[in-house]
């Protein structure tokens, strides 16, 4: 048995507003967009539904749809589902947007700067003994755990490289959890 205090601090990434997208506009040179307040638009002929979930320049403020169904009967469609794209449901958005076959299909990828934050609980580095600190995601942000364990502990990366330990690359880009012990000093 150890004797050592065995302290666990947990840490949450969470989304502040949802991120913009790298996508190209077609009216100006710029390369990001967002999806405002996030609406839908469904368009009906005959028995054939077409959606789209319309997206804003950041420069140009032209509006572009991004296809959620093109040309699919209407029966086939999910009753509830067309109830939300009517409603522009707010979780169907984030799921469509977060959704990487979706993300693939209209050519774009999720620009997260300034959309998320940390929220921690402060970590007394002066303890003699290691701390744990367990990184839960609200979503999958990418994030570089070095970056991340820098900006929670308010130290440099060289710093995170000696005294952290873990079973992840720090200079992976991750976004689903992960734990890691702070080492005290030598």
């Amino acid at each position: 048995m150890s004797s050592q205090p065995h302290i666990v601090l947990p840490w949450v990434v969470r989304r502040t507003r949802l991120p913009l997208l790298s996508t190209r506009c077609v009216d100006c040179p710029s390369e990001s967009a967002t999806t405002g307040e996030g609406r839908f638009r469904i368009n009906a002929q005959g028995k054939v539904l077409d959606v789209w979930l319309l997206v804003r320049c950041v420069s140009c403020d032209r509006t572009s749809k991004l296809t959620v169904h093109e040309r699919v009967p209407v029966r086939t469609v999910d009753p509830a589902a067309l109830d939300r794209y009517h409603a522009n449901d707010p979780e169907l958005v984030v799921s469509t947007l977060f959704d990487p076959a979706f993300a693939k299909r209209n050519r774009y990828t999720l620009d997260w700067s300034g959309a998320w934050r940390l929220a921690l609980t402060p970590v007394p580095l002066d303890e003699p003994w290691p701390v744990r600190v367990e990184v839960g995601f609200d979503d999958p942000v990418p994030v570089r755990p070095d970056r991340l364990i820098a900006r929670g502990l308010g130290l440099s990366r060289n710093d995170v490289r000696r005294r952290v330990k873990g079973d992840f690359a720090l200079r992976r880009t991750v976004s689903t959890g992960f734990a890691f012990t702070v080492m005290p000093l030598d």
